[in-house]
């Protein structure tokens, strides 16, 4: 089960979406990354609404195996299609579904899913998570509260164990 900060957050939303520093503890965490890429003038930002976080190429390079890149800019997307890393990026605005450059299903909240699919923020539907996650139909979720859900993750195997 992949799990991914949405925006690098641990815990719940925060001010530090999409800070270098956050996504860095994320990924110390073992967790990986979505991140919000705009590329201006040459020059790759962060940010969800706007650019604000000036990021260089090497920063994303470096990190690429941790990264899940929603490109919010047409030339954020001309930009990694043509990159010489291979790094797993999308687009998407309203959609239903979203496939990634490396072929996983970005699933809009809740969506039926698959298991190439990533769950989008389950907390959405299910704030609380007083309602059991399907864990089972699923490649990942991304999620504000990865602690949480790898806790919720843990009781999910232990019971799945036991029922074998």
């Amino acid at each position: 089960m992949k799990i991914i900060c949405h925006r690098a957050n641990l815990d719940g939303p925060s001010s530090n979406e999409n800070k270098c520093e956050y996504i860095d503890k994320c990924i110390e965490y073992l967790f990986d990354v979505e991140i919000d890429l705009w590329r201006l003038d040459n020059s790759l930002y962060l940010g969800h609404d706007e650019p604000q976080y000036k990021v260089d190429f090497e920063f994303l390079a470096s990190r690429n195996n941790s990264l899940w890149v929603h490109c919010k800019n047409l030339n954020a997307l001309n930009f990694l299609s043509l990159a010489d890393i291979s790094f797993n990026y999308f687009w998407h605005q309203n959609d239903d579904y979203t496939l990634t450059s490396k072929g996983f299903i970005w699933a809009y909240p809740g969506k039926n899913l698959s298991k190439q699919s990533i769950c989008v923020m389950p907390e959405w539907d299910n704030s609380n998570f007083e309602q059991p996650i399907e864990f089972k139909n699923m490649f990942g979720i991304c999620t504000d509260y990865p602690h949480r859900v790898s806790q919720l993750f843990k009781k999910y195997e232990k019971t799945t164990l036991h029922q074998l």
